[in-house]
């Protein structure tokens, strides 16, 4: 009889459990790998998204931002670009002349001299009525009444003239830039008054094209028969002249019944130069504007 040892079961063998543990790890890992590959390409991804969100959102803001802060060409016409305008419309209330106006502001009724122009005279009693005067008058009533209008400040002219008048240049809603267009079209002169501003040198070609053209005040014969003619406006004295009182302040625009009865006085004590009553506030010649 043969001494034979028992086999031992390959499932008692430490080897066997290696190998087994080793496979096991092995298809672990391989399942685990396109799951590792797809999270890792799903963060990339996301990252590429948000690194892409990111870098095109300042060219969104700077978009948005310029759209909302340009000035259209509609508002402001030859889409020029403009800074520290008053983009409201305003309603025009009276054309005094050429050159001047008067709008209502927030219910306040301001007088508005135009920047770089200069109108003939038409209105003032201290002055002859000047070469082209009611012509020019005539055509800013033709543009102006009853328009709504946006004024445009400038900085290097200060805010009033020393009559506390408005400096302002001109818009209509339209985009006609009519402080530019009554020199263009021969009805006022460029006009510097100490600085230059900011539209100098469009106003002075302009002129000089008018000129050239012979446009307006600048035709040959504009004036020629008018110069000839014309002649100082001379008022009567009112007839109570004896007891008007002219060297203290002593009368009010409700002191009058009429617009001519205020405008006698404030010529006989000496007009803008002697306004001792007050009776024109904005300084333009014109006294007690809103009476009849």
């Amino acid at each position: 009889m043969e001494n034979t040892k028992p086999k031992k079961s390959v499932f008692k063998k430490w080897w066997f459990w290696v190998v087994i543990v080793f496979v096991f790890l092995i298809i672990v890992s391989g399942n685990s790998s396109p799951s590792q590959t797809e999270n890792k390409s799903s963060s990339e991804t996301t990252q590429n998204q948000e690194l892409s969100s990111d870098q095109s959102s300042p060219t969104q803001e700077k978009t948005t931002g310029t759209q909302n802060n340009e000035i259209s060409a509609e508002e402001f016409s030859n889409q020029k670009e403009t800074n520290n305008n008053e983009l409201k419309s305003y309603s025009v209330i009276k054309v005094i002349d050429g050159d001047t106006i008067k709008v209502d502001i927030n219910g306040v009724a301001e007088t508005i001299r135009l920047i770089g122009i200069n109108s003939p005279e038409s209105v003032d009693p201290r002055k002859l009525v000047e070469c082209f005067g009611i012509e020019a008058s005539n055509r800013a009533k033709e543009l102006l009444t009853n328009k709504k209008v946006i004024l445009e400040n400038d900085t290097t002219q200060g805010e009033r003239d020393k009559y506390q008048r408005l400096l302002r240049y001109v818009w209509l809603e339209d985009g006609t830039f009519f402080n530019k267009k009554m020199i263009s079209d021969g009805y006022a002169n460029e006009y510097t008054y100490n600085t230059p501003y900011k539209y100098q040198a469009e106003f002075k070609q302009a002129e000089t094209e008018a000129k050239a053209l012979k446009k307006g005040l600048w035709a040959d014969d504009a004036c020629l028969e008018k110069n000839q003619t014309q002649s100082p406006i001379i008022e009567n004295p009112p007839a109570n002249a004896s007891s008007i009182i002219c060297s203290s302040n002593t009368y009010n625009c409700t002191d009058f019944k009429t617009h001519a009865e205020a405008q006698q006085v404030f010529n006989y004590c000496g007009g803008v130069n002697n306004d001792i009553h007050r009776l024109d506030s904005d300084g333009d010649g014109i006294a007690c504007e809103s009476l009849p």
